[in-house]
C-alpha cells in the first residue's frame, strides 16, 4: 500500500514544477519533500526524481504516478466529505486562505464565532493573494479562500470550484492633507492625470484595477511607488510622498497628516469565498461560509 503523504508530496511536486515551490505550498521543507520522494521510490522501486543541470526533475514515470496520486487525493476528499456528511456536524481540520486585508479585517471574528459555535473545528488560516489562493484551493492544498476581484478586473476560477459572495468593499483615495486636491469634495481619475502613485505591484487584483480604471479614461498612471502591504503604503502617503486607493475593510485608523476624498465612480471590489465543489455537503464549510457572512456586518473598517 502506497503512503498516501508520500503521493501528496509528489503530487505538489508536479503541480507547482520544483521541489522548493511544492514545500512552501506544503509548509515542509525542501529536504522533507525530497525525503518523502526518495521513500516512494523504494516503496514503488521506481526513479521518480533524476538530476538535471543544477537541479532535480521528475521522470515520466513520476508524472504518471503523480496523475494517479491526484485521483486518490479526490477520492480520499471524497471519502471525508461522506463522513462529515454523515455526522451532521463541522469537525476536522479545515484549511481557509484569505488576502491581507480580510486576514485582517474579518478573519479574527469569523475565527472567534467559529471558535465558539464549532469547537471540534480545527481551524487553519494562510494570508494569500487571490490568484494564488484559487490555485491553491482548485489543488486541495486549501479548503476555502476568501478573495477579491474588482467589476473592471474580474477574477477567474476554474469550474470545479464554487463560489458565494461575502460583500462589497468600498475603495477611497488617501492624499496627504498638504495635497492641492485634499479640500476637494471627491474626485474622477481625470482629475488625477500626472499624480504619482503609491501603488499595489504588478500581478495584483488591485494593480489590474487601477490600470483599467485610468487607462479607459484615456490616462496611464505614474506608478512611482509599488508596494504590496497597505500599511506601507499608508506610511508612504502620510510622509506625502504621492496618492493612494485603499479599501475600507482592515484598513485601520488614518494618521492625521492624510485626508480621505471619494473618487467617483466608486470603486468597489467585490469579497467572495470559493471552495471545491465536490466539499460542498461539508459540514465545516457551511459553517465557515455562514460566519463569514454574518462577521461581514461587523468588520473592521477603521
Amino acid at each position: 500500500m502506497l503512503d498516501l503523504g508520500r503521493l501528496r508530496a509528489l503530487h505538489a511536486v508536479a503541480s507547482h514544477g520544483s521541489v522548493g515551490a511544492a514545500a512552501s505550498a506544503l509548509g515542509f521543507t525542501p529536504s522533507a519533500v525530497s525525503q518523502q520522494i526518495a521513500k516512494l521510490e523504494r516503496e514503488t522501486r521506481t526513479t521518480l526524481l533524476e538530476r538535471r543541470g543544477r537541479g532535480v526533475a521528475l521522470t515520466d514515470a513520476a508524472f504518471q504516478l503523480a496523475r494517479t496520486a491526484g485521483e486518490v487525493l479526490a477520492l480520499v476528499e471524497e471519502a471525508e466529505v461522506t463522513l462529515e456528511e454523515q455526522r451532521g456536524a463541522a469537525v476536522g481540520e479545515l484549511s481557509i486562505g484569505a488576502f491581507a486585508t480580510a486576514a485582517r479585517g474579518l478573519l479574527p471574528s469569523v475565527l472567534v464565532e467559529l471558535a465558539t459555535g464549532h469547537p471540534a473545528l480545527d481551524l487553519r488560516t494562510v494570508e494569500i493573494d487571490p490568484p494564488e489562493a484559487i490555485e491553491a484551493v482548485a489543488r486541495g492544498e486549501l479548503d476555502l479562500a476568501v478573495v477579491h476581484d474588482w467589476h473592471n478586473a474580474p477574477l477567474a476560477a476554474p469550474e470545479s470550484l464554487c463560489r458565494r459572495e461575502i460583500g462589497e468593499d468600498v475603495a477611497e483615495l488617501v492624499l496627504p492633507v498638504t495635497h492641492r486636491l485634499a479640500d476637494r469634495a471627491e474626485l474622477t481619475p481625470t482629475d488625477l492625470a500626472g499624480e504619482r502613485w503609491v501603488c499595489q505591484p504588478p500581478g495584483t487584483v488591485c494593480h489590474s484595477w487601477l490600470m483599467n480604471t485610468f487607462r479607459e479614461v484615456g490616462v496611464e498612471p505614474d506608478l512611482a511607488h509599488r508596494v504590496g502591504e497597505y500599511q506601507t503604503q499608508l506610511a508612504l502617503l502620510a510622509r506625502g510622498v504621492g496618492v493612494g486607493l485603499l479599501p475600507r475593510l482592515g484598513r485601520g485608523a488614518l494618521p492625521p497628516s492624510v485626508r480621505v476624498v471619494p473618487l467617483r465612480p466608486t470603486p468597489t471590489r467585490r469579497v467572495f469565498a470559493i471552495w471545491r465543489s465536490r466539499a460542498s455537503r461539508r459540514p465545516a464549510i457551511t459553517a465557515v461560509l455562514g460566519a463569514l457572512r454574518s462577521c461581514w456586518d461587523i468588520r473592521d473598517t477603521a
